[in-house]
């Protein structure tokens, strides 16, 4: 199957029979992301983290109070 990065356009090849290949195909809304721009994302989001700037926003569920 044939995918494209949504940040960097780069277009890359997945097995048909993998999994995020079948969850490609069957829900649209999701999205593909290359390893590079992924790694480079939690990278960033790491180093927010440390500045302890970063504030996570959670629902307030209580499955989120044992998150």
């Amino acid at each position: 199957m044939r995918v494209k990065c949504v940040i960097c356009d780069e277009v890359g090849q997945l097995p048909d029979d993998a999994p995020l290949a079948k969850t490609l195909r069957n829900r649209p809304i999701h999205t593909y992301m290359c390893d590079q721009c992924n790694e480079r994302i939690a990278d960033k989001t790491i180093a927010r983290i440390a500045t302890g700037n970063f504030v996570f926003r959670r629902s307030s569920h209580s499955i989120e109070n044992n998150f």
